[in-house]
């Protein structure tokens, strides 16, 4: 993957669009376009945080289901 496609860049990515609209410096236009942008990243990080999380869920699911058994059953026998 490359880096610009990374999570952090994208995050970091929204802070700076957020950072712009804050600094009230930049004409409408150019604040309508960077608002569409920043809403975009938003919807895609949304996105992949809910697709780690549910990644998460099931790996503790999974984790939880697990049944310990002795290392060595031989030794149980004995």
């Amino acid at each position: 993957m490359s880096k610009k496609n990374t999570f952090e860049t994208k995050l970091a990515r929204l802070e700076e669009i957020v950072n712009l609209l804050d600094s009230e410096t930049i004409a409408l236009e150019e604040s309508a376009k960077l608002f569409e942008e920043g809403v975009a990243l938003s919807k895609e990080l949304s996105e992949k945080l809910s697709e780690v999380k549910f990644k998460v869920e099931a790996l503790k699911q999974k984790g939880a289901d697990l049944i310990l058994e002795p290392f060595d059953k031989a030794e149980d026998k004995e």
